[in-house]
């Protein structure tokens, strides 16, 4: 198994920043995809972003251009760089990882963007 741990939200004003990180420990080599989802008030979860262990990625069409995700190996974590944010952007986000054993996630992060 995989345990994560997110860290980074918070309270932020349209236009603004913040980085999220996700901890990784346990069956680490056995991860092939990590990455981060949100779900907002009433609304189903979705992808936000995803990085492939090959080092490709993947973004929702609503955060291009604005998030980045990447990863330190050497660290075990994972990182969620989130600029010109919007209100949009609200929700809890949690970060996963899919490995050979399956799915983890970890317990999210509230991000909240006033307008």
């Amino acid at each position: 198994q995989v345990q994560l741990v997110e860290s980074g939200g918070g309270l932020v004003q349209a236009g603004g920043s913040l980085r999220l990180s996700c901890a990784a420990s346990g069956r680490m080599l056995s991860i092939n995809v990590m990455g981060w989802d949100r779900q907002a008030p009433g609304k189903q979860r979705e992808l936000v972003a995803r990085i492939i262990s090959g080092g490709s990625t993947n973004y929702a069409d609503s955060v291009k251009g604005r998030f980045t995700i990447s990863r330190d190996n050497a660290k075990n974590t994972l990182y969620l760089q989130m600029n010109n944010l919007k209100p949009e952007d609200t929700g809890v986000y949690y970060c996963k990882s899919v490995s050979s054993y399956g799915e983890n996630w970890g317990q999210g992060t509230q991000v909240t963007v006033s307008s």
